[in-house]
């Protein structure tokens, strides 16, 4: 208890509520079906009385294994692909949630995620109020679970792709896509610190020095634990992993912002919104360019304004508090994205009215369930993305030492503590007393391996690729969707 102090009673009421509550309440269920409407499918006697057909009357009964396949025979039926249908409208309702395909992930990942925000907010009231000693940031730990899980569904959806032989496109791009941010990847990591400011140099000599210096004392010569291409090289090989992770959910994205523009054209504030949400991440991009940025804000002075813009510090938490403003925009659209989703089905029945030829009932029935059925997978493809950008600037803020309070105090960098601390004389053994020594002098040596300066430099240019991967492939597919299709 006295090593994680405050924190662990945090981490248990959380984990509480997250087993006892979400039972009975879960947010993730609340939010969708939070004001979403879906279509119903239409029915076989809806299908015959708009397209003016009799059912064939039914058939003398044979033995019970005819007589099914007669029965399934006689249920389909081909109408008019022009037929006027008028597709029902129903609130979308708890119930009908429960038999969607990834609906479990998406209501885990959610409410996980919430209660991971909770414990983390909780946790920086609790350092700001009292200092932080040598204690465990649980906070972290949530953190680094959220991530885990998002890249764990990103996964399993991606490899949708690439089961079967119907996918052979899907799964085409997304090896495409894969190997183009790769090669992007490795142009954006060969940049000068002058204009791209990730602080990856530092990030690496810090490292190198500090992994040299702990191999050292634990008897081992090495020169670093690895050269600077692989270094890099291995930031790109998880740049291409993310590119091609995120193609289909910035395709996604792009579909609905397009579909939800034309839905709310009487609507002006909200399609203003929609405008900011779509846009917002270039400017996330261009804090990260330091003659953009930097240069203007803590370097140059204006006519008029004695000081600068900012100071570092503050410069350097504001790039982290657009981020969360950014994804928080993005969270509170999502409803009127994943409706613009819904509306599909209509649209489909629309789209089909100018085709010539006949369809079975079936068909149009699956046609119009399918966009219901695959509610959940759309919503973890625009929530994914989200979480895992959301989190990676909190470990960042966390990690790498930043601080909310930099607007109105200064930094105050955290002493490590002094390794030849006296021991409390208790009756131990000597050998105990000498292990346990050794243990701690290992993880505070361990600990000065990985610095603040490599977090900041790592995670820096992990969420700044992670945002710029989702706006660039979601602006692909808009260009796309807008003059294409």
């Amino acid at each position: 208890m006295a090593i994680f102090g405050v924190q662990l009673v945090v981490t248990m009421v959380m984990a509480s509520v997250l087993q006892k509550i979400s039972a009975h309440f879960s947010v993730a269920r609340w939010l969708l079906s939070y004001r979403l409407t879906r279509y119903l499918h239409p029915t076989d006697e809806e299908l015959l009385s708009v397209a003016g057909l009799q059912r064939n009357p039914e058939k003398p009964k044979g033995k019970k294994g005819k007589n099914r396949k007669d029965e399934s025979g006689d249920s389909e039926f081909m109408v008019p692909k022009s037929i006027d249908l008028q597709l029902d409208v129903a609130p979308v309702q708890p119930n009908d949630m429960i038999q969607l395909h990834y609906y479990s992930e998406y209501q885990w990942l959610l409410d996980f995620s919430l209660c991971a925000l909770v414990v983390y907010v909780v946790t920086e009231i609790y350092y700001f109020l009292i200092p932080a000693k040598e204690e465990v940031n649980l906070s972290i730990l949530w953190c680094v679970l959220v991530v885990g899980f998002a890249a764990k569904i990103l996964l399993s959806l991606t490899a949708l792709y690439f089961r079967g032989e119907e996918a052979v496109g899907e799964r085409s791009l997304c090896l495409t896509a894969g190997f183009l941010f790769f090669f992007i990847a490795m142009v954006v990591l060969i940049a000068d610190e002058e204009f791209l400011e990730f602080g990856l140099e530092p990030a690496y000599s810090s490292f190198n020095a500090s992994a040299h210096s702990f191999l050292m004392d634990q008897g081992l010569d090495s020169s670093g634990p690895a050269s600077k291409l692989m270094f890099k090289l291995c930031l790109a090989l998880w740049c291409g992993l993310v590119g091609s992770f995120f193609t289909f959910p910035g395709l996604r994205l792009a579909r609905m912002h397009k579909d939800a523009l034309k839905y709310c054209a009487e609507r002006p504030f909200l399609r203003t919104l929609l405008h900011i949400s779509f846009i917002s991440p270039v400017f996330v991009l261009l804090m990260w360019v330091k003659p953009v940025s930097r240069h203007y804000f803590t370097e140059r002075t204006w006519p008029g304004i004695p000081e600068t813009l900012m100071t570092p510090d503050a410069f350097d938490t504001t790039r982290l508090v657009l981020i969360i403003v950014v994804l928080a925009i993005r969270f509170f659209l999502m409803p009127h994205y994943l409706q613009s989703y819904l509306n599909l089905a209509p649209e489909k029945v629309r789209n089909l009215k100018k085709e010539a030829g006949r369809i079975s009932n079936v068909e149009l029935q699956k046609m119009v369930a399918r966009v219901f059925y695959y509610l959940c997978v759309v919503t973890l493809q625009y929530l994914t993305p989200l979480m895992l950008c959301l989190f990676s600037t909190l470990m960042l803020k966390t990690l790498g030492d930043y601080k909310w309070s930099s607007y109105i105090l200064a930094s105050q960098s955290t002493e490590v503590a002094n390794a030849t601390a006296k021991v409390s004389p208790l009756p131990i053994s000597s050998d105990i007393l000498e292990s346990s020594q050794q243990f701690s002098l290992t993880l505070i040596s361990l600990k000065k391996v990985f610095t603040p300066v490599l977090y900041r430099g790592i995670l820096g240019f992990m969420t700044w690729w992670l945002c710029a991967v989702w706006f660039s492939t979601s602006a692909i597919g808009l260009v796309y969707y807008s003059y294409y299709v």
